[in-house]
């Protein structure tokens, strides 16, 4: 792999319901790595996608008497148009009904085999048809038999089924998370997954009876059985660049340099996918980033509380610029955040609105109002780059979110300290009034130039804004309010008062 070349991942959802925050929340931090390292020059491949095989797809197009593969064709146009609404940039879209994925996984699965890594046996134990996936009798108690996830019950099953010696591969798993050769982000995630795996990993088992899933891909050489759907969704991963047949390709792009997926299933990509990996003697990807959930109000979003809260609550009153702020920056990249209308109004109207927006405005207003548009020559701003380079080196990219609002809250000081407007009514009778005057506007128009790039990878119509109003040294006349004020969930404190009769 050359240095110019660099591979982000998403986890690839299940099409059995619609998309929803967390998915979002894959999307955008992928898309903030994505776009940062194309600013810095590199080519980047981003995969997205969505997972259609297993027994909850088969479920659901059955209760809406259609066939499986009828059901996906139309649900997963759902994901992409999430991906494009909320201005994505990926490359890719896999979708695990293609004939390639298909083909690949059961050349993956080939490979497995011949190298003594797949076995038949007898599985007996517990299941979760929400997660599809197996639990341990421990877990299975310490939960009292029930999913906490989906709040169904455990299934109990009993049947043939292929193995895959995950345990064979523990010793180095565990070798290559400790030295973070493949490193887990953040560090307490690392710990806790150390832990789970204290006593090596299980065998995993690999297929299910073709009687208790048909919706799947075939065990090469055995029509009995059906792939488990999590060793056909893993794969994923290197199919969608070109895995095996397109060497050229996938081997310009693998190992992922940062694999993005969500809390509730970094077991899967933790301890199974780097020994799928082992076994096909590729490399391990070099970055699990484990983001966490968002609670509404402090609690866990759910159907039954209809607390949900989605992009299409969001971006059709606020825009997609506001959506990717407040996730973005509110929460934090590596842990669980909360979301209220108050927060979130909070944000949009003393944040983007008054921070950012009444800023840019402010600035553009003067450049016209005293040098006719013209800036003269804006220069390069001096703000240290440091923090906000550490902070998206390190994934921490609500922190690096913080290092741009310091510089727009210090810009703002710095112009309510030396008051333009008193210096431009000096200009008449003070000579050096106007070069002063010339000097802070450019050093303001620098200084919001630099914030825009920035602001690029987390919010790049934003940027693209404000470098268009300052970046030709001609500010256009009449610039549109980046973020209007809007109070749709709390008052609006500019409204007018009334008292206990309703009168004003």
């Amino acid at each position: 792999m050359t240095k110019q070349h660099a591979y982000i991942t998403t986890a690839i959802p299940y099409v059995n319901g619609l998309p929803h925050i967390g998915h979002a929340m894959d999307y955008m931090l992928a898309d903030v790595w994505t776009r940062y390292q194309r600013q810095n020059g590199r080519e980047v491949r981003f995969q997205t996608g969505v997972d259609e095989h297993g027994n909850k797809i088969a479920a659901k197009a059955a209760s809406q008497n259609q066939t499986p593969q009828a059901y996906v064709d139309q649900m997963h146009g759902n994901f992409q148009n999430m991906i494009a609404e909320l201005n994505i940039s990926a490359t890719d879209f896999i979708r695990t009904t293609d004939p390639h994925h298909v083909s690949a996984v059961q050349y993956i699965w080939q490979k497995l085999a011949a190298a003594g890594y797949i076995y038949k046996s007898t599985y007996e134990g517990w299941y979760c048809q929400g997660c599809e996936a197996f639990v341990t009798d421990k877990e299975a108690a310490e939960n009292n038999g029930i999913c906490p996830d989906h709040q169904s019950p455990y299934q109990r099953l009993s049947e043939e089924n292929y193995y895959f010696k995950t345990s064979a591969f523990s010793e180095n798993i565990r070798q290559a998370i400790e030295s973070n050769k493949m490193k887990i982000v953040p560090e307490f995630r690392k710990k806790e997954f150390l832990e789970l795996m204290k006593d090596g990993l299980k065998d995993v088992s690999i297929s299910r009876p073709r009687k208790n899933l048909s919706w799947g891909v075939p065990v090469p050489g055995d029509d009995t059985q059906v792939m488990y759907v999590w060793l056909d969704a893993l794969s994923n991963y290197i199919t969608v660049i070109g895995y095996p047949d397109r060497p050229e390709e996938w081997q310009a792009f693998w190992p992922a340099n940062v694999q993005v997926i969500g809390k509730d299933i970094l077991r899967f990509h933790a301890g199974i996918w780097p020994a799928m990996l082992m076994a096909l003697d590729l490399p391990l990807p070099k970055v699990l980033l484990v983001h966490g959930f968002i609670n509404v109000g402090g609690a866990k979003m759910s159907k039954s509380l209809g607390n949900g809260v989605g992009p299409a609550d969001i971006i059709p009153h606020y825009g997609v610029e506001a959506f990717r702020y407040y996730f973005l920056r509110h929460v934090p990249t590596q842990d669980d955040g909360d979301f209220t209308w108050e927060k979130f109004e909070a944000a949009y109207n003393g944040e983007l609105g008054n921070d950012l927006g009444n800023l840019v405005q402010r600035v553009a207003k003067m450049v016209q109002s005293y040098q006719a548009g013209v800036i003269g020559d804006a220069p390069q701003a001096e703000h240290d780059m440091g923090p906000y380079r550490h902070f998206m080196e390190s994934f921490a990219f609500n922190q690096a979110m913080d290092e741009i609002w310091q510089i727009i809250r210090s810009l703002n000081q710095y112009i309510e300290r030396v008051q333009p407007w008193q210096v431009a009514k000096k200009r008449a009778k003070d000579p050096e009034a106007e070069a002063h005057l010339g000097e802070i506007l450019a050093y303001a128009c620098g200084t919001l130039l630099q914030v825009s790039d920035m602001l690029r990878p987390f919010m790049p119509q934003t940027a693209e804004k404000i470098h268009d109003m300052f970046a030709s040294g001609v500010v256009p006349p009449e610039p549109t309010p980046l973020f209007p004020r809007k109070y749709l969930h709390t008052p609006d404190p500019r409204a007018p008062k009334t008292d206990a009769q309703g009168s004003k």
